[in-house]
């Protein structure tokens, strides 16, 4: 018997979840609980571990000894579940969930965001992905091919564009400046430590210059990456929709922040989401288990 409804948001930052208690009038949503990353990039056990953790910690908030996975229903949105040997890989480390359903982040992020209603959204957090439901219920994602080669605009982007400039004025390439020298500090302070720095980084490594650059918008060169940031994830909305018809949402840990940056007329339309992505994840089981 299914007592316990969980929905997961889990990416390269860290791991939010939602808890409900399944009523036969719905469910009733009852604590949040959150842990490390649990993007699938970083590793099926990490991945699962973190996810266990948040699970633990939500049940904890809600003064519940956890219950045995078979009395829970388990949604996760996470980043990396394109990559289908990862997306089995994970699945088959079930630990014995009454149910189980995986989808991407971006999915997640979508059903919290409009609660299910046909809508866009440009998610940008470590890294960055748009998707959209269209009116006849069909579904189209816009990049999130992941980082590096991918992920424009993202925290991991935003940081790797930061750490060039770095190697640019250290080089003598480009002027010194306030903003050089924090990055170069967070980096290790000096070539021969940002070598080390940069053999071990890792797209969350890189995220966490994210608020680095947006401390010193006002420096020349921090400026150009995020308005160049911006001019990206504008062009996710519009690939998404072409027309500007659709409900758009900024979603993600950075959406909000990169608001300002966008194109002003694509600013004036964003929205808040209505809801995140674990609980996106939370009805997307919940919508599971009672087809």
């Amino acid at each position: 018997m299914i007592d316990y409804l969980i929905g997961v948001d889990g990416g390269g930052t860290g791991t939010r979840v939602r808890i409900a208690r399944r009523a036969p009038g719905g469910a009733a949503e009852l604590a949040q609980g959150a842990s490390g990353p649990s993007g699938l990039g970083l590793g099926i056990a990490r991945a699962w571990a973190a996810v266990q953790e948040a699970v633990a910690r939500a049940f904890a908030a809600a003064g519940i000894a956890p219950p045995p996975p078979d009395r829970m229903a388990i949604g996760l949105g996470l980043a990396g579940v394109h990559n289908r040997q990862w997306a089995q890989e994970f699945e088959a480390f079930d630990p014995g969930y009454a149910a189980l359903v995986l989808e991407t982040d971006a999915f997640t992020t979508l059903m919290g965001a409009h609660g299910g209603r046909p809508g866009a959204i440009v998610a940008i957090g470590t890294g960055s992905v748009g998707e959209v439901l269209l009116p006849d219920g069909t579904r189209r994602e816009v990049g999130g091919w992941g980082f590096p080669a991918g992920d424009e605009a993202s925290g991991g982007w935003i940081g790797l564009a930061a750490v060039n400039h770095i190697e640019q004025v250290l080089d003598g390439r480009r002027p010194a400046s306030s903003f050089a020298a924090d990055v170069i500090e967070a980096c290790g302070g000096n070539r021969a430590a940002i070598q080390v720095w940069l053999g071990k980084a890792t797209q969350t490594t890189y995220a966490s210059l994210a608020p680095l650059v947006l401390r010193h918008a006002d420096d020349p060169a921090a400026r150009a990456i995020l308005t160049k940031a911006g001019d990206e994830a504008a062009a996710i909305a519009r690939a998404l929709d072409p027309d500007g018809t659709l409900p758009l949402a900024l979603c993600g840990g950075l959406g909000s922040a990169l608001r300002d940056w966008l194109p002003p007329a694509l600013a004036a339309r964003a929205s808040a989401p209505a809801g995140d992505s674990a609980r996106g994840a939370l009805r997307l089981i919940e919508l599971h288990i009672a087809a």
